[in-house]
């Protein structure tokens, strides 16, 4: 349920109804916005009189919530949000691009690598050091050594990182030295892992599990959020459907279906979506022409030597390219691209 109050309404009231709401065990949300003050209230509000709640003289209007999610729901929280990754916001206005390699593979190949992407106009260094693999005999990542060569590449360049939790063991280590802490797409739906990073302080890159609906994806956000960590980016990384041509299928819309549902920013994965870099670039405007916030892309020095997803990386020449088009597209938009 969400309580709207009166343009106007003073913090004085504003105190008096949230404790008035938390006094019958609710849990209170408050959203101050330019015309009006939310009250969102999450849990079982199906005693409550909406008519009663209406007689208060500060009240506009009652809405009951018929969504599951409450706390990424737009209903509750009518503006964008901006979730500020160490100094490089993202939604609303604010666009980003996230990229580097699918892997780390040594220092020198990390180092140059976020070198290169940020000459070209990149304001976070996304990599790999765990490596969640379809097949076991996959490359892995370098793991923990893999994440201290990450950190060499944020001291020579000063860009924020975003790298994928896998296990909540690690959550203090990635707690203490992650910048945006990424759950993949098949850890969308593993809800301790999920709780873990609720609790944490970091902003949390959720992305959109392979088969998951826009509400089950909502509704992973909603376990991160219910925690106490309101700061999650979602990630349309693509979909699996019966197309064999492309890796996944870029559901380019459920970028407006999230943006009217939730006031969560939204970026896109066009890598993981087409699977091969000749797709990155039409993926990447489909994306941002549909509302995206930002972007995450995968970009490696010699793609054809890659030890991950070699196929769908570009080379910091592509990526150059990309980023020229990308500022001019974002600006139509009227977005401005984060550095």
């Amino acid at each position: 349920m969400v309580v709207i109050l009166k343009p106007g309404t003073g913090q004085n009231d504003v105190r008096r109804m949230k404790a008035y709401f938390e006094a019958k065990n609710f849990t209170v949300g408050v959203t101050v916005g330019v015309d009006c003050t939310i009250l969102g209230l999450v849990g079982d509000t199906t005693a409550l009189d909406m008519g009663k709640i209406q007689q208060f003289d500060v009240v506009e209007r009652v809405a009951r919530i018929s969504e599951p999610y409450k706390k990424a729901n737009r209903k509750f929280h009518p503006e964008d949000t901006v979730v500020d990754v160490s100094g490089v916001r993202v939604g609303g206005e604010h666009f980003a691009v996230m990229a580097g390699p699918c892997s780390i593979e040594s220092r020198e190949q990390i180092v140059q690598i976020a070198a290169d992407v940020q000459e070209a106009g990149a304001g976070i260094l996304r990599g790999g050091a765990f490596k969640p693999r379809t097949s076991p005999y996959s490359f892995q990542g370098l793991g923990l050594p893999g994440l201290n060569l990450m950190l060499e590449a944020k001291a020579e360049t000063g860009l924020p990182i975003v790298t994928e939790l896998v296990s909540p063991e690690y959550c203090e280590i990635f707690e203490e030295k992650v910048d945006l802490v990424q759950i993949g797409a098949r850890n969308m739906q593993n809800f301790e892992l999920l709780k873990q990073a609720g609790r944490m302080s970091k902003p949390i890159l959720l992305k959109r599990g392979l088969c998951a609906t826009c509400e089950e994806w909502l509704m992973a956000a909603e376990y991160i959020m219910s925690e106490g960590n309101q700061n999650v980016i979602l990630c349309e990384r693509g979909i699996r459907t019966s197309e064999t041509y492309t890796r996944n299928t870029l559901d380019v819309s459920a970028i407006p279906v999230i943006k009217q549902k939730s006031h969560l920013p939204v970026i896109v994965d066009p890598s993981h979506s087409g699977g091969y870099s000749y797709l990155v670039e039409p993926l990447s405007m489909a994306a941002i022409a549909a509302g995206a916030d930002g972007l995450i892309v995968e970009v490696h020095n010699d793609p054809a030597h890659a030890l991950c997803d070699g196929q769908q990386s570009l080379n910091p020449g592509q990526f150059r390219q990309l980023m020229q088009k990308v500022n001019k597209i974002a600006d139509l938009m009227g977005k401005r691209v984060e550095t």
